[in-house]
């Protein structure tokens, strides 16, 4: 399963999920796409086996990917501050992958309905998503 984590800014969220994805899964492969050097550097020291930083990145890895974690920013054109680039949004947007995306309420968007929860506490409900949308139908490689 080509798994793909999307983050910009610090990359802290990023991280959260490959630290969380490794301890479930510590032979299944991620890669870890930044939308700068910064966040891509962190998630690379948080266990993703390959890295890359931008748009052509990002466009490429969505159309590769079977899974997309990510804020849920990265298909919102001009988000996290202005990191996430119209054609990345769009290459995201409309990946056939599976997204799973976290929900933050910031950067000029509000998610309605969401309970307001703690990053760790979304980190652990997305990897436990995953674990019941497709363990089951045995994609990992264990």
């Amino acid at each position: 399963m080509n798994l793909v984590v999307i983050d910009g800014q610090g990359g802290k969220m990023g991280k959260a999920i490959i630290e969380e994805l490794k301890r479930e899964f510590p032979e299944q492969e991620i890669l870890a796409i930044g939308t700068n050097s910064i966040a891509t550097s962190t998630m690379l020291k948080a266990g993703a086996d390959y890295g890359a930083t931008g748009e052509n990145p990002t466009i490429k890895a969505a159309k590769t990917a079977d899974v997309i974690f990510g804020p849920v920013g990265i298909v919102i054109a001009d988000s996290l501050y202005g990191e996430v680039t119209s054609p990345m949004a769009q290459a995201v947007g409309s990946s056939f992958a599976y997204k799973i995306l976290l929900p933050v309420n910031r950067c000029g968007h509000f998610i309605v309905g969401v309970k307001e929860l703690p990053l760790s506490e979304y980190v652990k409900l997305s990897v436990q998503h995953l674990k019941e949308k497709f363990l089951l139908q045995s994609c990992f490689k264990n």
